[in-house]
């Protein structure tokens, strides 16, 4: 009996047992049947049809009331079970990831081989840990290392491990591992995928309250993967989380479970030309879009956010009327999904006019005070809550951030009020959430990042606050306050020197309701030009040099 067979009866023998036995049942059924007489006989077959329904119905009865009050509910265990070569996901498939799949290639080259390693007297790997922010390849990985190695793949969500029933979670665990031990055995090898690792990983709470079959599932888990120590039992367990690593229980994390890891970030901007290429290859576009534009335009955005895009686009597209993608439906689409559905709410002329100036106090600091991020869209269409916005981000990714950054984040926020009050004398409500994202900031800069001018050092708000005296505290909210107010200085002087750009950008914004990139350089630039013309000179053109020299 080769392993393909064994295999095959190590899975299906309930099953084959089964059979058999009812088999067995129904030819005694019709020798004893035939050893009656006539009459008797009639009697017992009229009558089998009727038993036979009535048995089967207690018995669902019996399985329906187990199932409900004992074994959490009528749902099983429902693994995706596939061979490797089935899931079709190849290593070129992986896009936007590409250092990672340098290190996935050596865990892929150690299932391939493992005699290599054991010749040696190496570790077997058995468990990988993909750490990452969701949409950004973890699962693709995982299946393209099944494709590649042509093993089975098992895939399953964390989630249905976990039950309020005792003993549940436990039991899915082991069916789930055997399962995986019989398919190794018959193909050499077996995947098991764990995703949202951290709805049974987490660190356990050792206490008699709730959480316990959290608690069981997880130690059931700790001893399934201690059990993958036979040679004969090459499994490996890839799981998958969005959750810091620090979230995950220690004795997951240590030798012998997952001890590789692999961290999936963001793409940079090659991996985003690359997304965009491959997803856009799917759908007819106009090839005269620039690829290279759309990667800056969509910093911080993950794969599975560019396939989203453009697929939007697509939808987008087709609404119109047209029979291809143009950058407009593909712009649209980055709008939609950031900011929201447009609403055509009715405003006063005179609200309508307040919010154009409001953004343009926005669209002012970013252009001219702002070092790193750049103004791609200015709107008064009213989106989600917002009545208007300006639709910015950084030119490239960045992963911190200095004073100088940290300061232009504040003014950005204080331009609407600022410009609010110049124009009305009074402001409005609007300014909420500004003051919320300009307050919040000058407060991590004091109090976290040892940004005061006065040089409090340290992490303030780790400290209890009753252990902090009034006077510190005092300080330390004077030094945020001085902030603030540096800051709606600095915003003042830059929009009250240059009013007349500020009105055009309003009055644009008016008449055309949303003005793009292309369209507020040109305006910025005939201002310029008008400026030099005249023989007037403008602190504008330095500001705006100094942010250009700025971010390099």
């Amino acid at each position: 009996m080769n392993r393909k067979t064994r295999m095959f009866w190590m899975m299906h023998k309930t099953k084959i047992i089964i059979i058999g036995a009812v088999l067995i049942l129904l030819i005694l059924a019709v020798i004893g049947l035939s050893s009656l007489e006539s009459f008797y006989r009639k009697i017992t077959l009229a009558q089998f049809p009727v038993q036979l329904f009535m048995g089967g119905f207690h018995a669902a009865i019996f399985v329906a009331m187990y199932l409900v009050f004992l074994r959490g509910g009528m749902a099983k265990l429902e693994e995706s079970k596939i061979r490797g070569e089935k899931v079709d996901v190849h290593w070129k498939d992986v896009i936007g990831i590409e250092e990672v799949k340098e290190e996935a290639a050596e865990v892929l080259e150690l299932i391939k081989d493992r005699t290599k390693i054991m010749k040696i007297g190496g570790k077997i790997l058995r468990g990988i840990l993909m750490v990452g922010p969701p949409g950004c390849g973890k699962t693709m990985l995982a299946k393209a290392i099944a494709t590649e190695a042509g093993i089975p793949f098992i895939s399953m969500a964390a989630s249905e491990f976990t039950e309020i029933f005792v003993g549940v979670g436990s039991s899915r665990v082991r069916k789930l591992f055997k399962k995986a031990r019989i398919l190794a055995y018959g193909y050499g090898a077996c995947i098991i995928f764990i995703d949202e690792l951290d709805a049974i990983g987490r660190q356990r709470t050792f206490s008699f309250g709730g959480g316990q079959e959290t608690n069981n599932t997880l130690n059931q888990l700790l001893v399934e993967m201690d059990g993958l120590k036979e040679e004969d039992a090459n499994i490996i367990v890839i799981g998958a989380t969005n959750a810091q690593e620090t979230v995950i229980d220690p004795a997951l994390m240590r030798p012998g479970r997952f001890d590789r890891k692999l961290y999936i970030g963001k793409p940079g901007l090659e991996g985003r030309e690359k997304l965009f290429e491959h997803y856009l290859s799917k759908i007819k576009y106009d090839e005269k879009i620039d690829i290279s534009r759309l990667a800056r335009k969509t910093v911080y955005k993950s794969p599975a956010d560019i396939e989203n895009i453009v697929k939007e686009s697509a939808l987008i597209a087709t609404r119109e009327g047209k029979d291809i993608v143009e950058f407009r439906e593909i712009s649209a689409a980055i709008e939609r999904i950031d900011m929201g559905i447009k609403h055509k709410r009715r405003m006063t002329d005179e609200e309508r006019k307040r919010v154009a100036y409001h953004e343009a106090g926005h669209l002012m600091v970013l252009c001219f005070l702002h070092p790193t991020d750049d103004v791609f869209k200015a709107s008064i269409i009213s989106r989600k809550d917002s009545l208007g916005a300006v639709y910015h981000q950084p030119r490239e990714e960045l992963y911190t951030s200095d004073r100088d950054h940290l300061l232009a984040n504040i003014q950005v926020s204080l331009g609407g009020y600022v410009s609010e009050k110049l124009v009305f004398g009074v402001t409005s409500n609007g300014v909420y959430s500004d003051f919320q994202k300009a307050m919040a900031e000058a407060h991590s800069m004091v109090w976290s990042f040892g940004m005061s001018e006065k040089g409090y050092l340290g992490d303030y708000t780790m400290i209890p606050k009753e252990q902090l005296s009034e006077r510190l505290k005092d300080e330390l909210n004077a030094e945020t306050q001085k902030i603030f107010t540096s800051c709606y200085k600095e915003v003042e002087s830059l929009l009250v020197e240059e009013r007349e750009l500020m009105d055009k950008f309003a009055n644009e914004l008016l008449e055309k309701e949303e003005l793009e990139y292309d369209q507020i350089e040109e305006i910025y630039n005939t201002y310029v030009d008008h400026k030099e013309k005249s023989g007037s000179k403008s602190k504008i053109t330095r500001r705006r040099s100094r942010t250009v020299k700025k971010s390099g």
